[in-house]
C-alpha cells in the first residue's frame, strides 16, 4: 500500500497520523478489535459537541476500569496503548471529530497492512509533524529566504513589549520591539527584515522597519 491510496479526504499529515497509529499498535501487540471498538463509539457521538473530548476522556476511563471491563489482562494493555497512540497523534484534531474519525478507520485498516503484509524487522514508529508544521514547510521550500530581505507581515499578537508578526499568512514569529510597539497595533500592515535564518533556510528572526 502506498500513499496514493491515499482517500482525497485525507491531508499528507493525516495520513502520516493514519500510519504512525497503525504502526505503535502493531509493534506495541494490540489487538485491531479493541481500535474497532474505540472507532465505533466516536462513530456514535461523532456530530455531537465537544466529541473528540469526549473520545478522548472515553480512553481514559478504559485505561482507569481496564481490569473490570477487560477480558484479561492484556485488554489492560491494549487500551493504555490505544490511549498512548492517540494521545501523542490525534491531540490536534480533537476539535475535529470527524476528522479523528477518518484516521482511525484508516488505522485500522492499516493495522492489518503492516501486522500481516510488512515483514516486523520493518515496522518503526515514526515522528510526524503537526498541520501547521507542514504549512510552514511548504512556505519555507516554496521561497529562498535572505538575512537583509524586506518582507510584507501583518502585526498578530502584541503583549507588553513583544510584536507577533505573521508572514506570508503563515509564518509567526514574536520578537521583542521596545521601540516600536507603541506604534503598533493588531491587524496593521508592516513591513519587517529578516535578521536571521535557521540551517534549513526558514526565518529565525525578524526586525519590524520603522
Amino acid at each position: 500500500m502506498s500513499t496514493e491510496t491515499a482517500p482525497l479526504a485525507l491531508t499528507e499529515v493525516q495520513w502520516q497520523v493514519a500510519h504512525a497509529i497503525a504502526r505503535q499498535l502493531v509493534i506495541e501487540g494490540t489487538d485491531v478489535n479493541e481500535l474497532r471498538k474505540t472507532i465505533s463509539y466516536l462513530r456514535e457521538y461523532v456530530d455531537r459537541k465537544d466529541a473528540g473530548k469526549a473520545f478522548f476522556d472515553y480512553l481514559k476511563t478504559l485505561v482507569r476500569r481496564g481490569n473490570q471491563i477487560g477480558h484479561s489482562k492484556q485488554t489492560v494493555n491494549y487500551y493504555k496503548s490505544l490511549d498512548a497512540a492517540c494521545e501523542k497523534y490525534l491531540k490536534d484534531y480533537q476539535d475535529k471529530a470527524a476528522q479523528m474519525l477518518m484516521i482511525l478507520g484508516w488505522a485500522a485498516r492499516l493495522v492489518q497492512y503492516y501486522g500481516k503484509g510488512v515483514p516486523t524487522g520493518e515496522i518503526q514508529k515514526i515522528e510526524v509533524m503537526s498541520e501547521r508544521e507542514a504549512e510552514i514547510q511548504a512556505v519555507t521550500q516554496a521561497h529562498t529566504f535572505e538575512v537583509g530581505q524586506e518582507l510584507s507581515a501583518t502585526v498578530a499578537a502584541i503583549k507588553g513589549n513583544k510584536v507577533t508578526y505573521e508572514i506570508l499568512d503563515t509564518i509567526r514569529l514574536t520578537q521583542k520591539e521596545p521601540k516600536l510597539v507603541g506604534k503598533l497595533s493588531e491587524g496593521q500592515e508592516v513591513s519587517v527584515c529578516i535578521e536571521e535564518l535557521k540551517d534549513d533556510g526558514s526565518i529565525k528572526r525578524v526586525k519590524g522597519i520603522r
